[in-house]
């Protein structure tokens, strides 16, 4: 999976129409091969975003689970952790 989707479900707070258009936009590149479409292709590019936004959207509102929502900043402190202990301290 690409290491640039993050997770969205299960976030307090829940997550953004933006996030999840995002998370799309980056599905589709990855799965494209492409990051930014040729002209020909924008339409078809901007269609597939919006209609793949709409299902993830559906899906991470539909999701249910019984563990308590996770903290956002909390998770970003541990995943810059985990990137410095992977990759070393940046100056």
């Amino acid at each position: 999976m690409c290491r640039s989707i993050k997770t969205l479900f299960n976030f307090e707070p829940p997550a953004t129409d933006d996030e999840v258009r995002a998370a799309a936009l980056q599905f589709l590149r990855k799965l494209s091969g492409m990051n930014a479409p040729s002209h020909q292709n924008e339409r078809a590019f901007e269609r597939a975003v919006d209609k793949t936004y709409r299902i993830a959207r559906e899906l991470v509102d539909s999701l249910v689970t019984q563990s308590p929502p996770r903290n956002r900043e909390l998770e970003a402190a541990r995943a810059k952790l985990r990137a410095a202990a992977r990759f070393g301290e940046r100056a």
